[in-house]
């Protein structure tokens, strides 16, 4: 009975230590092998077809990185994978342009309210 209640919490154990394993991979990491790797320069030429003015190459969780900025002037950090050249993740500085309402305004910004207690460019006021 102690034998088998013993291999069962080792077999919990086990899986668990697996299934925490798994759960600290990263999405955006690459696992392609240095020989299938396409070279840097088709990285860049990838990038300026893009229209991206590339600041830095560098290698980062196996993918590609490039810093730079794209067609529309913005910061970048990009990872691309090393054998397709397609985008793993891609990060605009400053926020995504897809966080922004339909206003314009980024998420998680507040804009006062049209009542007159706040007028740029003045203190608040405290009436009592």
């Amino acid at each position: 009975m102690k034998k088998s209640l013993m291999t069962a919490f080792l077999i919990v154990g086990i899986v668990s230590l697996t299934a925490i394993g798994a759960s600290y991979a990263d999405d955006d990491d690459c696992a392609v092998p240095m020989a299938n790797w396409q070279p840097r320069e088709a990285v860049q030429k990838m990038a300026e077809s893009r229209g991206w003015a590339v600041r830095r190459i560098k290698i980062d969780d196996g993918c590609y990185e490039i810093k730079g900025r794209d067609a529309q002037g913005r910061e970048i950090k990009v990872k691309i994978d090393p054998r397709t050249l397609a985008i793993v993740k891609m990060k605009h500085k400053g926020g995504d342009s897809r966080d922004a309402d339909r206003n314009g305004v980024p998420s998680g910004t507040v804009v006062p309210p049209a009542n007159g207690l706040f007028t740029p460019g003045t203190k608040p006021v405290v009436k009592q």
